[in-house]
């Protein structure tokens, strides 16, 4: 699949996976906003789990809303930094989501076998009733990296360029 065909709207989801249904869906969630080593690894661990890794991407105004900052890249040059790796099928530019229903939705529709997390995830008891909800499992592909964090570097940068 070529690199700008792995990036989706939410509302084309249902048509791209009508081609997948005899796949492992592996699915994970983020915004990868300053990609770094421990991205690198979980993702690369996700894919392992299954046959096709989606990568559920968080708007620019959750970050704004979540992250209390602005994005360091927005969301289509997140979303193309992602389809850059052979190990990254498919991307989905999300919305803004305000309910976690939304999530759920969003896993009904997927239908996904795995949704990968890193050990502890701070919703991982809302990822578990999803997995529940499409007989799929949640699995921990890799430790949180304590050196490799998106904010922990944003605020180094931060720090760097101020006054």
């Amino acid at each position: 699949m070529k690199k700008n065909q792995k990036i989706i709207s939410l509302s084309k989801i249902s048509s791209k996976l009508k081609s997948l249904k005899n796949k492992k869906l592996v699915l994970v969630g983020g915004c990868f906003d300053i990609f770094h080593y421990g991205h690198f690894q979980f993702l690369k661990k996700a894919k392992a789990c299954g046959d096709f890794l989606i990568v559920a991407l968080e708007s620019d105004e959750f970050i704004r809303k979540n992250k209390k900052r602005e994005p360091v890249h927005n969301q289509r040059q997140r979303a193309k930094i992602l389809s850059s790796f052979d190990f990254v099928d498919l991307v989905i530019l999300l919305p803004y989501f305000s309910k976690e229903k939304n999530y759920f939705d969003l896993v009904k529709k997927i239908k996904p076998k795995i949704i990968a997390v890193t050990k502890g995830d701070p919703k991982i008891e809302n990822k578990r009733k999803q997995a529940a909800m499409v007989s799929a499992k949640v699995k921990e592909v890799t430790p949180l990296i304590k050196n490799f964090s998106s904010t922990k570097i944003y605020k180094m940068y931060e720090a760097f360029f101020s006054d």
